[in-house]
């Protein structure tokens, strides 16, 4: 305000006027044409949330730069990014829910809402989930490892039916090694009462587990897997123009890159397949 009335008006009588002591003004002068030495970081961290396709905070850009080498911390990297307007789109909508009614025995919640696992295969989770776009609606099953949120199995179609409940679990089961019958939880949806199912986890060895009825935190850790896609992936853009196929092979991508590239804050900065690297898991 004071610079650009300073044509018009002496100094002392507009400091005066907004109470400001004339050193405050002169530092406040001084900061302005100080250069920003911030400059460079601004252009890695806004190539890294492209990199990213928009997708990631602060928290897991401050994990990127780091591991680039850049030691600052994460107030720094939270500034400049409210400082270049990089937001993370985050929408909710009501999720889709596949209960029918009691088609068959319920089973126990055997996980208790406890998600940690210390090995791979031995708690598994799943659900469906339902996108709309304007060329129709898809569905998405997926297996989630509680171990480090491994995306074991999916299938992606255009009808929620058993079909696609059922081909994802053929999938996962034959990624099984030997003594390996991991706890498969879900919520109570018909997909997984119907005898298909039902014959195909016995044959498998799996344990069965349900949540209670209309409880969505039971199944926590996969509804927030179905968010992360969602806002990552989905809400942050306009599908107009694309078709179902076009769609179901976006949904496999981002798949394969929440698999193998998408770092998490609880596995140190690594993507699941690197933690398992680093662990010895896989090759």
């Amino acid at each position: 305000m004071i610079d650009a009335l300073r044509n018009r008006y002496l100094l002392k009588d507009l400091l005066l006027i907004l109470n400001m002591a004339k050193s405050s003004y002169c530092y406040q002068e001084s900061s302005l044409r100080r250069p920003d030495k911030y400059a460079e970081l601004r252009v890695d961290i806004r190539s890294a949330f492209e990199e990213s396709s928009q997708r990631y905070g602060y928290r897991r850009l401050h994990m990127v730069l780091i591991s680039d080498g850049f030691p600052l911390s994460e107030k720094v990297v939270r500034r400049i990014m409210q400082e270049e307007g990089l937001v993370v789109y985050q929408k909710r909508r009501r999720k889709y829910s596949s209960y029918k009614g009691e088609i068959s025995p319920e089973v126990e919640n055997l996980l208790k809402r406890d998600f940690h696992a210390e090995k791979p295969n031995t708690k598994w989770l799943t659900d469906i989930t339902e996108f709309a776009i304007p060329a129709g609606k898809v569905y998405l099953s997926p297996i989630i490892d509680c171990f480090d949120g491994t995306v074991i199995s999916w299938t992606v179609g255009v009808s929620p039916d058993a079909a696609l409940v059922n081909r994802m679990l053929d999938k996962a089961v034959d990624l099984l090694g030997e003594d390996e019958y991991p706890i498969i939880h879900s919520d109570r949806g018909c997909h997984y009462r119907w005898p298909g199912w039902i014959e195909r986890t016995e044959s498998a060895g799996l344990i069965r587990s349900m949540s209670k009825k209309g409880c969505s935190p039971d199944n926590s850790a996969c509804e927030g897997f179905f968010g992360r896609l969602k806002n990552e992936m989905f809400y942050c853009r306009s599908w107009e123009d694309t078709t179902i196929e076009a769609f179901i092979e976006e949904v496999n991508q981002y798949i394969h890159w929440y698999n193998e590239k998408r770092i998490k804050m609880s596995l140190g900065g690594m993507s699941p397949l690197n933690y398992r690297k680093s662990l010895g898991l896989v090759a």
